[in-house]
């Protein structure tokens, strides 16, 4: 019979640099006291580093610059896979990833259908993810969803020229019957905003 630590050990050797590791997905491997403690070894031993309570993560080294850890938005999404909910970036992590801005928030929102909580990641950032309507959940473009979230943030009618013309060039990359189904799902400014911006040659 293999011991706790050897299976555990043997499973995330087997898994791919960068993967990410919940201690909830060992349960039958030992008792909770063993797997707690194996996940508790592995870290001091340089092998996993705890990401958070119950999140672990077996890095992916580079000679040059260390440890290259995955983003806050990867983290995000493997937890919510995990529990198999639906989340949607919003707020300052939006405009970020649009290049509406070029500060890197340290407190990243997320909108889901999973369970509502903060979690903290260890020297990076914290994540929240909050509860919110099924519907605000059924963009079909990650896009627009992160173009009418990023509106939302700046503001009606505050986002500045330069702004403007960066949606309206990333928007002119996505197919205009997506856009227009999904501002269905936006604020009336929000979407009055953008289909202005689509009009204006």
């Amino acid at each position: 019979m293999q011991s706790t630590h050897n299976k555990i050990l043997n499973v995330i050797k087997k898994g791919k640099r960068g993967k990410i590791f919940f201690l909830s997905n060992f349960t039958d491997y030992g008792t909770d006291v063993a797997v707690r403690h194996t996940f508790s070894r592995l870290c001091k031993s340089g092998l996993l580093i705890r990401l958070s309570a119950g999140i672990y993560l077996y890095p992916e080294i580079d000679k040059e610059i260390g440890i290259i850890y995955p983003s806050i938005e990867k983290i995000a999404k493997e937890i919510a896979k995990q529990e198999k909910a639906r989340i949607i970036p919003t707020g300052a992590y939006a405009l970020n990833a649009l290049g509406l801005s070029t500060q890197v928030p340290m407190r990243v929102v997320f909108l889901t259908d999973g369970t509502p909580r903060m979690i903290n990641i260890e020297g990076k950032a914290s994540i929240k993810f909050k509860k919110t309507a099924p519907k605000y959940l059924s963009f079909k473009s990650k896009l627009v969803s992160l173009v009418v979230f990023a509106l939302r943030e700046i503001g009606e009618n505050k986002a500045t020229a330069e702004q403007l013309a960066q949606i309206k060039k990333l928007l002119q990359n996505e197919k205009q019957e997506t856009v227009i189904n999904d501002l269905v799902l936006a604020p009336a400014w929000v979407k009055n905003t953008i289909i202005k911006l689509l009009q204006d040659e």
